[in-house]
């Protein structure tokens, strides 16, 4: 059986510096925000090529932090409305809503699958205060036009990169543009001194923590000692409180981990990049849609880290067993849409057709840096058989 994901095989290579990692970490006695949280983040930013990185304990938290901070710095109010792609994982809208702000849901690129700039427009209201930038699957949103449309109608803009680590923008592009998303390119630059990402280090991720973990990358450094505070209860100085804040800090172990992995971050990315090449040549079979990425892009930018590789079908569920039957294992991101979801029943009787058509048709195949050419090759083998 060819997993989908196989996370004991994909951590085997660093068990034996995780074993020296957690000796360090027990002999040392300090377990909560100590120094591996701070060489983290400090690896961390420097890989972003960014000012700031704050540990937090998940990706979501990573989200609900920033949003939070942002209102008790006054840039938001409870209530302000926050542009989000409909067709995102279910955590990026509940961080919205978490933080007692007001998701507006807008279709994606039916070629992409993220947020259509185009559309944004349409839904801004008195009320909207922020657009929330989903870098799905992988690939990185179109955050020079979505700039745009934030600068002209003066919006906060918020990455949500839980999928996107190691994502930029290719340097092939002309000195004078404006770059965005984290991290950087050599000859790049930061977009607007106030970006913001949150990132997950889920064990799925592509980079990965062996239990939850987040964290948070900006240049702001108002917005970065905020979060800072939200994060531990509210408290800069121990038992003095300054705001209502959390429990959310980035366990030492697992940034103890994630020092670990982070310098081969890019290498893994690389063998990423080349299985989605081989399934962008080699796949050849009309039933099936494969991503729209450029062969270009592919090979030489890194604008989709493949942390998954997303078609399209038909006949989803018919193919899924097909595969399974032939011993390949699939996934389905994310087979309900958030406007579908029972929680969400005030907008259930919503259309958005491009995002149903999404979640009624995609199919994640097996991507990751220890699956093997073979297994590929088989892979490719029983789709084109289809």
């Amino acid at each position: 059986m060819i997993q989908f994901l196989d996370l004991k095989k994909i951590n085997e290579p660093y068990e034996i510096a995780f074993q020296e990692k957690l000796n360090a970490v027990l002999e040392k006695g300090w377990y909560i925000l100590g120094n591996e949280v701070s060489v983290f983040e400090n690896n961390f930013a420097n890989y972003c090529d960014a000012k700031y990185c704050i540990g937090v304990g998940n990706g979501f938290d990573a989200l609900v932090l920033i949003f939070k901070a942002y209102i008790q710095l006054g840039k938001l109010r409870k209530g302000d409305e926050v542009i989000v792609p409909a067709n995102t994982y279910i955590a990026s809208i509940l961080a919205i809503v978490e933080a007692d702000l007001v998701p507006v849901l807008v279709e994606p690129k039916l070629e992409t699958y993220n947020i259509d700039p185009d559309l944004i427009t349409v839904k801004i209201s008195s009320k909207t205060k922020a657009i929330l930038a989903v870098h799905l699957y992988g690939q990185l949103a179109e955050m020079d036009a979505i700039n745009e449309v934030a600068k002209a109608n003066n919006l906060l803009v918020v990455e949500d990169a839980a999928q996107s680590h190691g994502a930029k923008f290719s340097v092939q592009c002309s000195e004078s543009s404006v770059q965005s998303s984290f991290p950087e390119t050599q000859n790049t630059q930061i977009a607007t001194p106030n970006l913001v990402a949150a990132y997950s280090f889920y064990p799925g991720k592509n980079l990965g923590a062996l239990g939850d973990g987040g964290a948070v990358v900006t240049n702001d450094s108002e917005l970065a000692k905020t979060i800072r505070i939200l994060r531990n209860y509210g408290s800069e100085i121990k038992y003095h409180i300054e705001y209502i804040g959390v429990n959310s800090r980035l366990d030492e172990l697992q940034a103890a981990f994630l020092n670990v992995k982070l310098p081969n971050l890019d290498q893994e990315n690389s063998i990423r990049k080349a299985i989605a090449n081989r399934y962008l040549t080699e796949i050849k079979n009309d039933k099936i849609i494969l991503p729209n990425v450029s062969l270009r892009e592919t090979k030489q930018s890194n604008n989709h880290v493949f942390h998954l590789f997303v078609i399209r079908t038909k006949n989803r569920n018919e193919l899924q067993q097909f595969l399974l039957d032939k011993g390949i294992q699939t996934m389905i991101h994310y087979p309900i849409p958030p406007h579908q979801q029972k929680a969400f029943e005030n907008w259930n009787n919503l259309s958005f057709p491009v995002t149903e058509k999404i979640h009624n048709e995609v199919l994640s195949l097996p991507i990751s840096p220890v699956l093997t050419d073979d297994e590929v090759s088989f892979v490719i083998e029983i789709l084109n058989q289809y």
